[in-house]
């Protein structure tokens, strides 16, 4: 990595691409441990923040980017150019930046199904947390505030035409320091973290494929504010304190006049088939999964399920992921699946079914014996003689506490009740 950079840099000061700003020598050959403060510039001004850390281990340097108690590391930077290429380790979605007067500059990138979405970006050491319209202190500085945010709110983020998208908000506030999560009926933000400062708030999360950020004044038991998304989305939303707030996730059942029993053949990332109807599944609970490699909700469901298939695999359990990919680009496909597999040691077949995501006609095409698949992701659990027990449509992950736990609970449940069965 020491080398890398110091290539890196020395390729920078003759640098004349589009990413090159006025050529201002390095102090140092290596980036400034600790922690960064990143932005991403919004087409409208805002910048959502992306907190990175950078530490050196075995003689390295690795850049984390941190969501609360989440630290995603990023992969070992690779020249593209006279520019730094930081991959995020899974999605297709990296940084594209230059490194002069201790500061990253570029761009992140992020592909989609027809082009990629590119957002300027900087980031920086500091201590501070520049907002949009003020300085947000961070906890070193400000370590009380009059009013704590922790519980449920009832959040309701309202569209352009005013309809209300109905989340649950569940915040946890030590200090002026706030996390916590965002639900949906359909999954959730991930971990998120920010600040709470006077009547107001910020709470933000980055991952590769979310770039979200929820600004907010406090009254009472009540939050206003706005919900900025990615490039360009934001929407206003509302919240009030309810901890019996719930949400009604949308269903995918068995089809009527099915036998709900599943039937599929595809390739696995190596070129084997895999078929379900085979010797391998016979006589096993075997849990579907039904995914894509875009999906930030995935990454946190594959990572639950491929820890909980190398513990119970031994007791006749099996898992098989069916992904429905942004492209139907075989090998664009493939590569963005092994970057799940390898991350999170996946030990159980990972099949791309050739349709994508934007297919209308992906359940028709894929699994028929079922309604409309709604969700990423979505489960199916099969009993012993491959019938479809339970079909679960709202995975929540890690960052929401005590819903995650709720549902591996749920889930570990179901799996014993089907083993047991004769």
């Amino acid at each position: 990595m020491k080398n890398l950079l110091i290539i890196f840099l020395f390729s920078f000061l003759s640098s004349t691409s589009i990413f090159s700003q006025t050529s201002t020598k390095p102090t140092k050959s290596e980036l400034e441990e600790g922690n960064w403060q990143g932005s991403l510039f919004r087409e409208d001004g805002f910048k959502i923040p992306i907190k990175l850390q950078v530490e050196t281990k075995g003689g390295r340097q690795i850049i984390y980017v941190v969501n609360g108690t989440e630290k995603l590391a990023t992969d070992a930077p690779v020249l593209e150019g006279d520019s730094l290429l930081i991959n995020m380790p899974v999605f297709e979605s990296s940084f594209k930046v230059k490194y002069a007067a201790n500061k990253l500059k570029g761009y992140w990138i992020k592909g989609g199904s027809n082009k990629s979405l590119i957002v300027p970006f900087e980031a920086h050491p500091q201590e501070l947390i520049s907002s949009n319209k003020q300085t947000i202190p961070s906890s070193k500085n400000s370590k009380s505030t009059a009013i704590n945010l922790t519980g449920k709110w009832d959040l309701q983020i309202l569209k352009a035409d005013q309809s209300a998208r109905p989340a649950i908000g569940n915040f946890v506030q030590k200090g002026t320091i706030l996390t916590g999560s965002v639900l949906t009926p359909t999954g959730d933000y991930r971990y998120m973290a920010g600040t709470v400062f006077g009547d107001s708030l910020q709470l933000s999360t980055f991952d590769g494929i979310h770039a979200l950020s929820f600004t907010g004044k406090v009254s009472g038991e009540k939050i206003s504010g706005q919900f900025y998304s990615g490039a360009a989305l934001s929407e206003s939303w509302t919240a009030v304190k309810n901890d019996k707030v719930a949400l009604v996730a949308p269903t995918t059942t068995v089809k009527e006049g099915s036998d709900g029993k599943l039937d599929f053949k595809y390739l696995d990332l190596d070129g084997k088939e895999v078929a379900l109807n085979s010797e391998r599944y016979r006589n096993k609970v075997v849990v579907v999964q039904l995914m894509g490699s875009w999906c930030p909700n995935c990454m946190d469901e594959m990572a639950f399920l491929s820890d909980y298939y190398s513990k119970n695999k031994s007791r006749g359990v099996e898992v098989i992921a069916l992904a429905y990919e942004l492209t139907t680009d075989t090998e664009r496909s493939r590569k963005s699946l092994q970057k799940f597999q390898k991350q999170f040691k996946v030990d159980y077949p990972i099949l791309n079914t050739g349709v994508t995501v934007g297919d209308k006609e992906r359940t028709e095409k894929t699994l028929p014996q079922i309604t409309e698949i709604k969700v990423f992701p979505t489960s199916i659990i099969l009993d012993k003689k491959g019938t479809i027990k339970e079909i679960n449509t709202a995975f929540y992950g890690p960052g929401t506490g005590e819903y995650y736990q709720i549902y591996k609970n749920k889930f570990e449940r179901t799996i014993d009740t089907l083993l047991a069965e004769k």
